[in-house]
C-alpha cells in the first residue's frame, strides 16, 4: 500500500510539472518608428532571446507615442523603450518636473512600471546650420527671438507637446510667422538644402554631426531630462521573471557615445537595426547576444510585405462588401434609413486615418485586428452610397414592368434591380478596393506590416531604394485591383449595359 501511495505521489508531481513547464511565456517588445527606438527594442528582444525563456516578438516602427503606450495598457505590448521628459509631458501630463518615484507611482496605478535609467539623456534641442549659425550670430534659442525671418520646420510632434514649440515659444517670446510641421528625417534634407532655417533634433543623433549643425544652447533651462528608460506592464516580471531579468541588464550601460555609435551605424553606415543592436550590446554588456537574422533577400521580402497587403486589403474589402451592399438596399426602402446609413458612413470616412487606428488599438490590440477594422469602414461608403444610388435611380417603368410579371418583391430585388444597379455596385466596389491599397500602408504604424513598412522605415533612413520596394509594389497592385475589377464587370454587370447604346 505504502509503494502505491508513493507511486501515485510521484506521478501526480510529475503530471503537476509538466502541466507547469507548458509552452514558453510570449514577451512582445514595441518600438517607435525612428532609428534609436528600432535599435533599443531590439536589443530588449535579443537579451531575451539569448537567454532562452521566453519567446519574444519585436514589433517595430509603430506610431507615436500614443499609439504605442495605448498597445501597452492594452497588453498588446509588454515592453517599450520610452523617455522621461515624454512620460511626464505626454502620458501622465503633469506641469513642471516630475521625479522619477513620481512617475512610477503614478504609472502603476495604470499597471505599469518604469525601469531606471538606461544611461543616457536624449533630449530635444534647436539646431541650424553653421552657415546660419556665423551669418545670424545664433549661439542660444534667446538669440532666435532677435530674428523673427527664420524659418522653422518643426516634427509635427514638437509642434504639438507642452514641452515643446508651445511652451518654448512662450519662454523665449519667439513669434515667428514662419513654422512648417515636417517629418523629422525630411527636416534635415531641408536644412542642409536651405529649405529652412532651424529644425529640432535628438541629441543623441548621428546626423548632428554629419550636417555639421549647430546645437543652440537652452540658456533658459525649459527642456526637461528625456533619460532613456523601459516602460513595462508590472504583470511581466510574473509572467517571465527571467524574460524582465534579461532585460533589466541594459539598464545603466548605455551612455551617449554608446548610443549615437548605434544610431550612426543605422543612419550613416546603412546597417540593419539589427546589426546596430548587436552592435551597442557588444560594447555596453561585452558579450555578445543572439545574433541577428541574416536580412532577407529584397525581392522575397517585397513578396512578403505583398501578400500581407493583399490579405489586409482582401478580408476588409470582402466584409465592406457583405455588409455594405444590404445597407444600401435597405436605405431605398426608407428616406430616413437612407439619411441615417449615407451620413454615418460619410462621418466614418472624415476621421483622420491615425486617429481611427488609434482609437481601436484600446479595443483590438496593436496588428492586424485594429488595420481590419480600420480598412473595413473606410471602404464602406463608396459601396454603400453607389448601392443607392443605383438602385434608386432604376427607371420607374422598369419597376412597373417587373411587378407586372407579378414577380415577388425578392425576385424584383435579384433578377431586375440589382442587376441593373450592377454598373453603380461595381463602381462603388472598385473605388473601395483601390483606395484601399494606399490606405493599407498606414496599418505599418501599429505593427500590421504590409507595404507600409518599407516607405516608413525609408522616410527615416532617408533610403529612396526602401520607399520604393513598397511603394512600388502598391502602386502595381493599385493597378492590379483596377484591372482585375474591370474583367469582374464583364462577369458581373449584364451585357446589354456594358454596350454602348446605339443611335438611329
Amino acid at each position: 500500500m505504502r509503494r502505491a501511495i508513493a507511486l501515485v505521489c510521484l506521478v501526480t508531481l510529475a503530471a503537476g510539472g509538466v502541466a507547469r513547464a507548458g509552452p514558453p511565456p510570449r514577451v512582445t517588445v514595441g518600438s517607435k518608428a525612428f532609428p534609436e527606438s528600432w535599435i533599443l527594442g531590439e536589443a530588449l528582444a535579443s537579451l531575451v532571446r539569448s537567454a532562452g525563456v521566453a519567446e519574444v516578438v519585436h514589433r517595430s516602427n509603430l506610431g507615436g507615442t500614443e499609439i504605442v503606450y495605448q498597445g501597452l495598457e492594452s497588453g498588446a505590448l509588454d515592453v517599450y523603450p520610452e523617455y522621461t521628459g515624454t512620460i511626464a509631458e505626454v502620458i501622465l501630463k503633469t506641469p513642471g518636473r516630475t521625479s522619477l518615484p513620481e512617475m512610477r507611482r503614478a504609472l502603476a496605478r495604470q499597471g505599469i512600471g518604469i525601469s531606471d535609467p538606461l544611461g543616457f539623456n536624449d533630449s530635444y534641442a534647436l539646431a541650424v546650420t553653421r552657415a546660419t549659425q556665423q551669418r545670424l550670430g545664433l549661439k542660444t534659442l534667446s538669440d532666435l527671438a532677435r530674428h523673427p525671418e527664420i524659418r522653422f520646420g518643426l516634427t509635427h510632434e514638437f509642434l504639438g507637446r507642452a514641452d515643446g514649440f508651445p511652451g518654448l515659444a512662450r519662454r523665449y517670446g519667439l513669434e515667428h510667422a514662419h513654422v512648417l510641421g515636417i517629418q523629422h528625417e525630411l527636416a534635415y534634407a531641408a536644412i542642409s538644402s536651405g529649405k529652412i532655417d532651424v529644425t529640432d533634433i535628438y541629441t543623441t543623433d548621428a546626423q548632428i554631426e554629419r550636417l555639421g549643425l549647430a546645437v543652440l544652447e537652452d540658456d533658459r533651462g525649459f527642456f526637461p531630462r528625456y533619460d532613456a528608460v523601459l516602460l513595462y506592464r508590472l504583470d511581466l516580471a510574473r509572467r517571465s521573471p527571467g524574460a524582465f531579468a534579461a532585460m533589466s541588464r541594459l539598464v545603466g550601460k548605455v551612455d551617449e557615445k554608446l548610443m549615437v555609435r548605434a544610431n550612426a551605424r543605422v543612419v550613416l553606415e546603412k546597417q540593419s537595426f539589427q546589426h546596430a543592436a548587436a552592435g551597442l550590446l557588444a560594447e555596453a554588456l561585452g558579450t555578445a547576444a543572439a545574433g541577428p537574422a541574416e536580412r532577407p533577400h529584397v525581392a522575397r521580402e517585397m513578396l512578403r510585405n505583398t501578400l500581407i497587403h493583399v490579405r489586409l486589403v482582401a478580408i476588409s474589402l470582402l466584409g465592406a462588401i457583405v455588409l455594405g451592399v444590404p445597407l444600401g438596399v435597405l436605405a431605398t426602402g426608407s428616406p430616413w434609413l437612407a439619411n441615417l446609413t449615407l451620413t454615418a458612413a460619410g462621418l466614418l470616412q472624415t476621421i483622420p486615418s491615425l486617429a481611427l487606428l488609434a482609437f481601436l488599438i484600446p479595443l483590438f490590440g496593436i496588428g492586424v485586428a485594429p488595420a481590419l477594422v480600420a480598412l473595413f469602414l473606410y471602404s464602406l461608403l463608396p459601396i454603400v452610397r453607389n448601392t443607392y444610388v443605383g438602385l434608386s435611380t432604376i427607371s420607374p417603368s422598369l419597376a412597373e414592368a417587373s411587378r407586372a410579371l407579378a414577380l415577388s418583391p425578392r425576385a424584383q430585388l435579384f433578377w431586375v434591380s440589382l442587376p441593373m444597379a450592377s454598373p453603380a455596385i461595381m463602381a462603388g466596389i472598385k473605388t473601395s478596393a483601390v483606395i484601399n491599397v494606399g490606405t493599407a500602408t498606414l496599418a505599418a504604424l501599429i505593427g500590421a506590416g504590409g507595404l507600409g513598412d518599407p516607405i516608413l522605415s525609408g522616410i527615416q533612413l532617408r533610403q529612396s531604394s526602401l520607399i520604393w520596394q513598397g511603394a512600388l509594389p502598391a502602386a502595381a497592385l493599385a493597378l492590379l485591383v483596377q484591372w482585375g475589377f474591370d474583367l469582374l464587370d464583364r462577369v458581373v454587370v449584364p451585357r446589354g449595359l456594358r454596350l454602348p447604346v446605339e443611335r438611329d
